[in-house]
């Protein structure tokens, strides 16, 4: 059973700055990606970003330039750094970790980004 637990998120005016992380703990066999997504109130859930396993990145056109995902292999990790935030960014972001074996897919709990203009 594989866990995930975000941090880093809070509240930041606009055009601030915020880093989130994502631990993986638990039993992983192979990532074949770890990302994030956000769902703001009355939205649907989005991608934001996506790590995969051999090193693709992709991400969505609304944060282009501003937000980068990384990933520690050592740690099981994947982080987000948030650069020129907008209100727009306002919503919950949670952590995807997808395994090789049988697509397996696993989400963290959320953790809450609000940006005030």
């Amino acid at each position: 059973q594989v866990q995930l637990v975000e941090s880093g998120g809070g509240s930041v005016q606009a055009g601030g700055s915020l880093n989130l992380s994502c631990a993986a703990s638990g039993s992983i066999f192979s990532i074949n990606r770890m990302g994030w997504f956000r769902q703001a109130t009355g939205k649907q859930r989005e991608l934001v970003a996506v790590h995969f396993s051999d090193g693709r990145q992709n991400y969505a056109d609304s944060v282009v330039g501003r937000f980068t995902i990384s990933r520690d292999i050592a740690k099981n990790t994947v982080y987000l750094q948030m650069h020129s935030l907008k209100p727009e960014d306002t919503a919950v972001y949670i952590c995807n970790l997808v395994q090789n074996r049988w697509s397996h897919e696993t989400w963290g709990q959320g953790t809450q980004v609000t940006v005030s203009s």
